[in-house]
C-alpha cells in the first residue's frame, strides 16, 4: 500500500494505521530529512529478519540504526550518555545525522549477537518523527539504495512503491526524499570521529 502523509499535517488515522502495521510486524518505507528508509519495530525479531532479507544481509551482522523522536528514550539503549555527549546531540539533532554510539545490554539481545554499537537518527522530518512519537518506540532505519550504478538513492516514493510493494506492507509518500545520505559520526572513542561525510556538516 502506497501512503501519502504531509510534513506539515499528519493526519491522527494514518499515524493510527502505520503503528497499527508495525506493532503487527509490518515492514515500512519512510522517509527521513536524506534518504528514504526501510523500518520496522526494533522488537519485532521476524521483522528484523525482513528488514535483513530486502537488504541481502544477516540481521546478526546488519549495522541498522534505530530512529528516535528526541533525545528522551536514548539512555535506555546506550551506556555511553554523559554530559558532553548530550550536548553534542542536541546541538545537532534533530538533523541529518547517524550517531554512533556504545550499546548497552538490551542491543545484543534484540539482534542475538554480540553488538557493542548502535547507531542513533533523530531526522528532522516531521513525517518520520510522528510515527515514532505515535508508535511509542524506536524503529529500524536502513537506506532504500538504488539499483544504478550512477544513482545511488531513489527519491521518487511512487518508484519505491513500485519496486518494494510485494516486500514491504506500507510504502509511506512523504514527496520526494534527497539523494544523500546522512553524516555518520562514531562517538565511542569519546571524541567525534567522520565515519561518513553526508549532507550536513557537524557542529562540534
Amino acid at each position: 500500500m502506497l501512503l501519502k502523509l504531509y510534513s506539515d499535517h499528519t493526519n491522527p488515522r494514518d499515524l493510527k494505521r502505520i503503528s497499527e502495521c508495525l506493532q503487527a510486524g509490518g515492514v515500512i518505507i519512510y522517509p527521513t530529512d536524506t534518504v528514504y528508509a526501510i523500518g520496522c519495530d526494533i522488537n519485532n525479531r521476524e521483522a528484523i529478519d525482513r528488514v535483513a532479507k530486502i537488504k541481502g544481509v544477516k540481521a546478526d551482522k546488519a549495522d541498522f540504526s534505530f530512529v528516535f523522536y528526541d533525545l528522551s528514550h536514548i539512555s535506555e539503549y546506550t551506556k555511553q550518555f554523559d554530559s558532553a555527549t548530550f550536548k553534542l546531540l542536541k546541538r545537532n539533532l534533530p538533523g541529518p545525522f547517524t550517531f554512533i554510539l556504545e550499546a548497552n545490554n538490551s542491543i545484543p539481545k534484540l539482534f542475538k549477537n554480540k553488538k557493542r554499537t548502535l547507531g542513533i537518527r533523530i531526522p528532522d522530518n516531521e513525517i518520520c518523527r510522528s510515527i515514532v512519537q505515535h508508535f511509542g518506540n524506536p524503529i529500524i532505519s536502513t537506506s532504500v539504495h538504488d539499483d544504478d550504478e550512477v544513482i545511488e538513492y531513489t527519491t521518487d516514493p511512487e518508484l519505491i512503491y513500485e519496486k518494494y510493494q510485494d516486500q514491504v506492507d506500507l510504502v509511506i509518500d512523504g514527496g520526494f526524499g534527497n539523494n544523500e545520505a546522512s553524516t555518520v559520526v562514531d562517538l565511542t572513542a569519546g571524541y567525534p570521529e567522520i565515519i561518513r561525510q553526508g549532507i550536513r556538516e557537524l557542529d562540534d
